[in-house]
């Protein structure tokens, strides 16, 4: 399993992430897609390309639900830029304007419209839009999803995040 030969890359300082990675493997409040996707997800938020590599190895996610979790990655990149600029702006003149920014996917994203907002909150969470988190909260929320559920995908999140960052600062280090 690649998530394994991820953790195998790690140094020793990286271990508590090395033991999280595996926690979060034989998480049980996700099913696989829900989980599998948020690991997807939240890589290609991050976009380091070893961790990308890594994870989709071993990722038994179909066609369909790798690419929306790819898609919760790009159109949060796009949103959360957006919708935190909007909420650390101090004139709420801007809040009340179009976006006039095409978020299609959303409402259709190929997959259960669950997991893909669970997909967009992870990577909401890595991207630290308060506005989004809130939006994405708000509707699982309305879906019945439990407190544990959202808190399995930001756990993803952060130690996606921290493993990504770890091992570009690595592979930056070597290139010196």
């Amino acid at each position: 399993m690649s998530i394994d030969s991820l953790r195998g890359a790690l140094p020793a300082y990286a271990k508590d992430l090395s033991l999280n990675l595996s926690s979060l493997m034989n998480e049980t409040v996700l099913n696989e897609q829900q989980k599998w996707g948020a690991f997807v997800a939240c890589a290609y938020a991050v976009g380091t390309g070893k961790v990308i590599r890594e994870i989709m190895d071993g990722c038994p996610l179909s066609e369909e639900a790798a690419t929306a979790a790819k898609a919760a990655a790009a159109i949060m990149g796009m949103n959360n830029v957006y919708y935190r600029t909007l909420h650390i702006m101090k004139s709420r003149e801007y809040s009340t304007l179009p976006a006039k920014l095409r978020m299609n996917v959303i409402a259709n994203p190929g997959v259960d419209k669950v997991d893909f907002e669970l997909w967009s909150m992870a990577v909401s969470a890595i991207n630290g839009c308060g506005m989004c988190l809130d939006a994405h909260e708000e509707e699982l929320r309305k879906r019945g999803v439990a407190n544990t559920v959202v808190q399995a995908v930001i756990r993803i999140g952060a130690v996606v995040n921290a493993v990504s960052r770890v091992v570009a600062a690595e592979e930056g280090a070597k290139a010196d």
